[in-house]
């Protein structure tokens, strides 16, 4: 054996080597992040296992073992080198994790503990390595439960186009929100019917086949493009068949053609559409190497060795655990006692009322410390409901903010029509019950003393004062009218109580 043939067998396992202490770091450094961050894991799981609309993503690991798989001869080319540049990236994944805890929201957290595996990949096995990885790497991201904040959205679209259509197949139809009559009947475009599980999974599907089939960016963008598009107004033609399916043949008739057509037949045939339409565009063979390792591998070999290794491994372990013992020592920190049970505050022009309702419906304030609902009348008849729910310490789940809290509530015949002109400091929306009946609500929240109208503004409240200490306390209120002189009523309510923060202070005592 030549000398040239020895040095290059050492150098080959001195590679190997290096690979092999890499992965076993990262390995092990990923099974930390895991078990740190067990329960947002279990969660994220449980997101994808019960929820029809991220069932994809339990397909994304094993793809993204499948991309990493095929990659493993270029990658055997690269030299895997730790690199502080990585430790950004982890940095960031800490600070969203912690903002997402810190604020309840449990897309954040997801988020960043993503973000933070994907920050100890780049960290531990280095830049070239990270180039290498990238697309597996970035694909990563769908493996985080999003899109459903779209919904509403989507909802209103499909509604639109059905119009738009049905306007044009001459069927008389109006449209009041998300709800449309025809003569036929009267349907609702739901939450199941925005088409948002289609779209989720088709983006997934279509960002994989960009990467896989084309090597023109553009070409990559007008396909995703596509991708969008086509599901959203294939499912505005979905909606739009089955009222149209309804008016000739019954609404029984196009609700089991609707659910064996779009279970089964009509979104297969359009993710086939999709990719016969992509499919004379394509300019990647399938035998082409994911990458060119000798445009990634650095000319100069970086330093350090083993010692850096260990290191960026520590460094790692430590943006991890500081958000938690963070956000652990502000929790133990700030505990409210609980106030005196609650009374229903007199309000001048108005008494209490046990008028009957149009439609049996109730705001929702789980888990709340304290509750009110009263019902007020006044003098010409009309009618509106208060209810006030009290956190002391409010954590996720246990808080007025989230799915099914305030004056929609879940799993009920009840269903979002359309926002309204929002109040000062406060949110409106209209919702439609069996009959049909129309609510108005007008929905508030005060967190750390700031009256909001939830959403955004509440969770950006919550955050401040669990990050860096504060007021924790919060209040869900809503007030709420039925018929169409609801607005009416429920301004002319919140001006004679004084105002809504006036009407918490009193019931709540929340300024003392």
């Amino acid at each position: 054996m030549t000398a040239s043939g020895v040095l290059g067998n050492r150098s080959a396992a001195r590679a190997v080597g290096d690979w092999r202490s890499s992965l076993v770091l990262l390995a092990a450094v990923a099974a930390g992040i895991l078990l740190l961050f067990r329960n947002d894991v279990a969660g994220m799981v449980a997101v994808w296992w019960n929820s029809s609309t991220f069932n994809h993503c339990l397909l994304i690991v094993p793809i993204i073992g499948w991309l990493v798989w095929n990659r493993k001869a270029e990658l055997a080319e690269l030299t895997p080198s730790a690199s502080p540049y990585g430790l950004v990236i982890v940095a960031a994944g800490a600070v969203c994790w912690m903002l997402g805890e810190a604020s309840g929201v449990a897309l954040a957290r997801h988020l960043g503990v993503v973000v933070l595996l994907q920050g100890s990949v780049v960290a531990i096995l280095g830049l070239a390595a990270a180039r290498g990885l990238l697309f597996p790497l970035a694909y990563a991201l769908f493996l985080v439960p999003f899109g459903e904040e779209f919904v509403p959205f989507l909802q209103s679209i499909t509604a639109e186009l059905s119009m738009v259509l049905l306007g044009l197949f001459g069927l008389p139809a109006h449209m009041e929100g998300v709800f449309i009559t025809t003569p036929s009947g009267y349907f609702e475009v739901a939450e199941a019917c925005s088409g948002v599980k289609f779209l989720i999974a088709m983006i997934a599907l279509g960002v994989l086949a960009a990467n896989l089939c084309f090597r023109s960016w553009w070409r990559r963008a007008a396909f995703i493009a596509l991708c969008i598009a086509v599901p959203i107004v294939a499912n505005g033609i979905r909606a739009f068949a089955t009222i149209y399916i309804a008016d000739a043949n019954g609404v029984e008739f196009a609700e089991s053609f609707d659910h064996v057509v779009y279970g089964w037949f009509f979104f297969a045939f359009v993710i086939a559409a999709v990719l016969a339409l992509g499919w004379k565009f394509f300019d990647r063979d399938i035998d082409d190497p994911a990458f060119d390792p000798a445009d990634i591998q650095p000319r100069r070999p970086e330093t350090g060795g083993a010692s850096r290794l260990y290191a960026v491994a520590l460094a790692i372990v430590g943006l991890a655990v500081a958000p938690t013992l963070w956000m652990a020592a502000n929790a133990a920190a700030a505990r409210n006692p609980l106030p005196a049970p609650f009374s229903a505050p007199a309000i001048p022009g108005w008494e209490r009322s046990d008028a009957p309702m149009a439609y049996p419906w109730q705001a929702t304030y789980a888990g709340a410390d304290r509750l009110l609902e009263a019902r007020y009348g006044d003098a010409a008849g009309r009618v509106v409901d208060l209810a006030i729910g009290y956190y002391a310490n409010p954590v996720e789940g246990r808080e007025p903010v989230g799915f099914g809290q305030g004056g929609l509530p879940a799993e009920t015949e009840w269903s979002w029509s359309e926002d309204s002109a929002s109040p000062p400091a406060g949110r409106a929306y209209r919702i439609m019950g069996p009959g049909p009946v129309s609510r108005e609500i007008f929905q508030y929240v005060v967190v750390g003393g700031r009256l909001t109208g939830g959403g955004g503004r509440a969770k950006l409240a919550a955050l401040q004062a669990r990050l860096f200490g504060g007021d924790r306390r919060a209040v869900g209120i809503v007030i709420s009218a039925e018929g169409r002189e609801a607005r009416a009523a429920i301004e002319d309510f919140i001006a004679d109580s004084g105002g809504v923060e006036q009407l918490v202070d009193r019931v709540t005592g929340l300024a003392d």
